[in-house]
């Protein structure tokens, strides 16, 4: 079946309810907002490390188009639900203290296949935890947002994943490396993108503290993961590192992954 792309008037914002609005969850889709209506920036990255590739370019700056829209369904649910949220201003914060390497010419990574291996960990992670917000609300709207966004990451992931294929046969990293990278890239849900994105959002006229407002944020995202939600993108990270994706390593990393994620949550719920 073919994708139909959709829009924001695909969703029926009038059967927003506001009481099922859950001011923890509210948060972190502020951030979260932020976060996707960047994807100009990432299209300018990626096209700057393959600017030999007309092909990879036109797909990076769809791809583009559809995560800015992922960032103007968030921004207008979260304005719903708090009418003080400005996401003008609160963007424009983040993006006065957090931008991205956009002069630069070669992967972060190191290498084309890489960069991909990277892109593949953050779709199918972000396709995991929109899942998770919207199995975790009640609010409809936001439910069916969150659902929306899951299955166009889950795609995405594919289209990066097609992509490494190909670079795959020009650039013989190893399983190693690929899976160094994919580590790599998850241990930064603790950088300072999302940390920032968090607090532009949730903390006018306060100081930033990187460490702070990581955990503020991680500890808050973490308690809606289920081991479902997990299951389905430690899969798909081996697949991209190259790794058996249905072999014990990855079953040990399914549980290790969910202990890890509950214990950050019971962290926030502790300090509470």
């Amino acid at each position: 079946m073919a994708y139909e792309h959709w829009s924001l008037d695909d969703i029926d914002w009038a059967a927003f309810e506001p009481a099922k609005v859950d001011p923890e969850i509210l948060k972190i889709i502020k951030a979260a907002s932020m976060v996707e209506y960047n994807g100009a920036d990432y299209a300018i990255y990626l096209c700057n490390v393959f600017p030999d590739d007309p092909e990879f370019q036109d797909a990076v700056n769809l791809w583009a188009e559809e995560e800015i829209q992922h960032g103007a369904a968030l921004a207008r649910w979260a304005e719903l639900a708090d009418p003080s949220f400005d996401f003008k201003s609160s963007f424009k914060r983040f993006t006065d203290g957090y931008s991205l390497p956009l002069d630069a010419s070669t992967s972060v990574r190191g290498t084309r296949s890489g960069e991909l291996v990277a892109r593949c960990i953050v779709e199918v992670g972000t396709s995991s935890y929109y899942t998770a917000l919207g199995d975790a609300s009640e609010e409809p709207v936001l439910t069916k947002i969150c659902r929306l966004i899951a299955a166009d990451e889950l795609r995405h992931y594919k289209l990066f994943y097609t992509h490494l294929k190909r670079y795959l046969e020009s650039e013989k990293i190893g399983k190693v490396k690929r899976a160094l990278i994919a580590l790599g890239r998850i241990t930064e849900t603790e950088d300072d993108e999302l940390a920032y994105a968090y607090f532009a959002a949730n903390g006018e006229g306060e100081v930033y503290n990187r460490k702070r407002w990581s955990k503020a944020y991680i500890q808050r995202a973490a308690g809606y993961y289920r081991p479902k939600h997990l299951n389905l993108g430690v899969a798909m990270t081996f697949k991209a590192a190259g790794l058996n994706p249905q072999g014990r390593l990855a079953s040990w990393a399914c549980r290790a992954g969910y202990w890890a994620v509950q214990r950050k949550a019971k962290g926030l719920k502790e300090a509470a």
